[in-house]
């Protein structure tokens, strides 16, 4: 059975699932060669969707099984696996949207804050809970959950381990909505994403993902270079000759 699955659908958006769950989609070593493979390998889409195979779990987070039988000189490198991996969805050009459909914990959440997105059905919970395992987070879980909620609120769920529901997780700004189908929602999301320009999209990304961590100065400066990016585009064309004649845009990625 593999591992990780990839669909590519007609409008040119890709849905990669988590497929190991019968162990709640924990992230082995296996798993995560797979899942950077298929990273590696993605071809040009306008918007990729990350699930978990089954009802109940996104992602456990690391195999704590395989982790017990590590030496002290072997952890890091394996945290360093997942670290990758989250790395490589963070800097992946088109938008990307996690589904959770039920538990993101740990490692498994960690991955879903490396997506842009997160929509997650009424029933999930999440956390990062390593405190409660004599560890932290360390696939950029501490600072990715601090710019996304806050320096307290990322204080109280990270030194105590909490796992909060999807209405809370709406509530403190950790996931962007709470549907009951998070499926369908996602693909929603990522239909309407798929209508606009994929490198006005790409650019805006990559802006607002700079800008974050610069200077108000510099962050400007940052958009500035990404608007000049778009002029000379065809797609930029496109999108005022479809004003003018009342309809909707083609946009072909040029």
């Amino acid at each position: 059975m593999a591992l990780i699955n990839l669909e590519y659908l007609e409008n040119e958006v890709a849905i990669l699932t988590l497929n190991r769950p019968e162990k709640a989609n924990a992230l082995s070593k296996e798993m995560l060669a797979d899942l950077e493979q298929t990273l590696q390998t993605l071809k040009p889409v306008r918007a990729l969707l990350i699930i978990g195979s089954g009802e109940r779990v996104f992602s456990a987070g690391a195999d704590l099984s395989e982790r017990a039988g590590l030496s002290e000189d072997e952890v890091w490198p394996a945290v360093e696996r997942i670290r990758s991996v989250c790395a490589q969805v963070a800097a992946l050009k088109c938008p990307t949207i996690a589904v959770l459909k039920g538990g993101a914990f740990g490692g498994g959440l960690e991955l879903a804050l490396a997506c842009d997105f997160r929509i997650a059905a009424p029933e999930a919970k999440l956390g990062l809970t390593e405190t409660s395992l004599g560890i932290i987070p360390g696939s950029f879980g501490t600072v990715r959950l601090t710019r996304l909620v806050g320096k307290s609120k990322a204080m109280e769920l990270i030194l105590m381990a909490k796992k909060v529901t999807a209405e809370t997780a709406f509530e403190i700004g950790l996931v962007n909505q709470v549907a009951e189908d998070a499926l369908h929602t996602a693909l929603n999301w990522a239909e309407q994403l798929a209508k606009n320009a994929p490198i006005a999209v790409q650019i805006a990304k990559e802006v607002i993902g700079g800008a974050s961590e610069l200077p108000e100065k510099d962050a400007f400066l940052l958009e500035k270079e990404g608007y000049l990016k778009t002029i000379p585009t065809a797609d930029r064309r496109e999108g005022l000759l479809a004003f003018q004649e009342k309809r909707r845009a083609k946009f072909q990625g040029r």
